[in-house]
């Protein structure tokens, strides 16, 4: 069933590349399709596709891409807003429906030392918003003490699978596995988590979870809090000063948290400044650090206090 819905996924995904791209791509057997996490298109190479083992070509789709076809693909993702869209890749990539990211390489505009839009496409990389029901219950049993859902940050390198666990934390916590249902606010700034269209969420998310998305992190975990009676927060990539102060506001309110970040130990993330202070402040009790071995993906569950 997992394998299914990740080969739908894919499809969704591929559905955003230009006809002669996605007929190649939509070709490959549903295992194949499932186990895809990117698809790459470099100006002047053919497209690929990251899987566990690496890049791979794709049978039927060894042409070099064409800048046309970069152009094409933020159209049909952008419903032909294109410009719009290249206006807000201050964060390097934009999220369309379904929860898709999509990263964005070109020649940046800058002014007054900020990047405004990017022209002359060079590179683009679909990460297919993936879900893996029951991922979570590796981790789960560690993170409860005391009948209490202790504060949690994830951690990995970018790209290796924070944001796929932290959604299934997310459904189980709501949903009462490994403890009592309780009542969730996710804070989803880039629509990755929920993938909220019309009101309703794309992913499974849990029966008790309230989601805000579209506003920045800082803000949206306030106004959850404030508003929503939260007994668990989550967010998805802390970086700001602002996430962090509202973080604290409601780890002094009795909130649980649920949170990534992206390093690759405990030493790494104690060197930057932001968390340091968190991990000082005693914030989270639990680390959970994904490590990559091969095809498949370790979680070392460390008990900070």
């Amino acid at each position: 069933m997992s394998e299914e819905r990740n080969a739908v996924r894919f499809r969704q995904a591929a559905a955003l590349l230009p006809p002669h791209l996605r007929r190649p791509v939509e070709r490959l057997d549903g295992t194949s399709q499932a186990r895809v996490e990117e698809l790459r298109l470099r100006a002047g190479r053919p497209l690929t596709l990251v899987c566990p083992e690496g890049e791979r070509t794709v049978p039927g789709a060894e042409a070099p891409v064409r800048s046309m076809d970069l152009s094409l693909v933020l159209e049909i993702a952008t419903q032909a807003s294109a410009h719009t869209a290249l206006e807000r890749v201050r964060n390097g990539f934009f999220t369309v429906r379904g929860g898709h990211r999509i990263g964005i390489c070109g020649s940046g505009v800058v002014r007054d030392g900020e990047v405004r839009n990017l022209r002359q496409l060079s590179s683009l990389a679909i990460r297919v918003a993936r879900e893996v029901p029951g991922l979570s219950a590796a981790v789960l049993d560690r993170l409860w003490s005391g009948g209490v859902l202790q504060s949690t940050l994830l951690l990995s390198p970018p790209g290796g699978g924070k944001t796929t666990l932290l959604r299934d934390l997310i459904r189980a916590v709501s949903d009462g596995e490994g403890g009592p249902a309780l009542r969730v606010g996710v804070a989803d700034e880039r629509g990755e988590l929920a993938a909220m269209y019309q009101g309703e969420p794309q992913f499974s998310i849990g029966r008790q979870t309230d989601v805000l998305d579209g506003c920045p992190k800082g803000p949206a975990l306030l106004m959850l809090l404030r508003g929503m009676n939260p007994q668990v927060l989550a967010a998805d990539e802390i970086t700001a000063p602002e996430d962090a102060a509202a973080l604290e506001m409601a780890a002094n309110c009795g909130v649980s948290l649920l949170c990534t970040a992206h390093a690759g130990s405990l030493e790494e993330l104690k060197a930057r400044p932001l968390y340091r202070r968190l991990l000082d402040e005693g914030l989270f009790r639990r680390l959970v650090i994904i490590e990559r071995a091969g095809r498949e993906r370790r979680y070392q569950v460390v008990e900070l206090c």
